[in-house]
């Protein structure tokens, strides 16, 4: 029988912790936008607002263009390897190359501004009001919500194609993080971990996983040097949680690529 696990994730940089939070944020929005439900198609348009929210604060085609370079040049580095398959190595470089040809071609930075779009900014300017894009502040965007679907679908692409070549760039960037690396079974003493990191090495990311029947919820901090896990008893109604005097055994995956 297979063990189910609960997986945490660690970025140990800003650029990978961006990353993580945009991907979630992409799939966050496939889920509503499944739905022709009038709150699944309200929580789309919040979900698209926060990402380019994200985009105006970060130079995000600049940030992804560095890492996809970063990546080719590694790739390179391993098509002397003969034990790598060339074929596949080949597939994946070219990926790269139309992702980053992409990303060169859109001109200027991505961001709220490059929606042109009167109802989608009227959204934004009130989306920092709690209920403030209901029927009597924003009577455009209730009508919206009650168009057909076809009509709702043809915006939504138009206001997402923005970003769509870097939310390709990013999946790959981080598949190819989440697959390399070793996994080790580790064990933290009374429900402390701690492990030191060589700071030459460009380590971008921490996976660990969990048996789901324990009943303590890993605590993750770190960064270039060290990485440590504190697991902890999930909080219950006033008592705050604390660190398990238990001997716990996990798997862990430190990511470089």
């Amino acid at each position: 029988m297979t063990t189910d696990y609960i997986t945490y994730e660690f970025p140990l940089n800003e650029r990978m912790r961006l990353f993580i939070r945009l991907e979630q944020l992409f799939l966050q929005l496939d889920h509503f936008r499944a739905s022709q439900q009038v709150w699944d198609k309200r929580a789309t348009i919040n979900t698209l607002v926060d990402i380019l929210q994200i985009f105006s604060r970060h130079d995000l085609k600049a940030e992804t263009l560095k890492e996809l370079e970063r990546h080719s040049n590694r790739l390179h580095q391993l098509s002397n390897d003969e034990n790598v398959d060339t074929q596949l190595l080949r597939q994946v470089l070219d990926d790269l190359t139309v992702v980053s040809k992409a990303l060169y071609a859109k001109n200027g930075k991505i961001d709220l501004s490059s929606i042109k779009s009167h109802l989608f900014h009227s959204i934004t300017q009130r989306s920092s009001i709690p209920g403030g894009a209901y029927s009597f502040d924003l009577p455009a965007y209730h009508y919206w919500l009650q168009q057909p679907a076809a009509i709702q679908e043809q915006e939504l692409n138009l206001w997402m194609e923005q970003f769509s070549n870097i939310r390709t760039a990013i999946e790959l960037i981080l598949q190819f993080l989440r697959l390399s690396g070793n996994s080790y079974l580790e064990t933290a003493k009374k429900g402390f971990y701690q492990h030191t990191l060589d700071p030459i090495q460009p380590y971008q990311l921490v996976i660990l996983s969990v048996d789901a029947s324990i009943p303590y919820y890993a605590e993750i901090s770190g960064g270039k040097h060290r990485v440590t896990t504190r697991f902890m008893t999930p909080e219950l109604k006033l008592d705050r949680a604390k660190q398990t005097s238990k001997d716990i055994s996990f798997q862990v995956r430190y990511c470089i690529f």
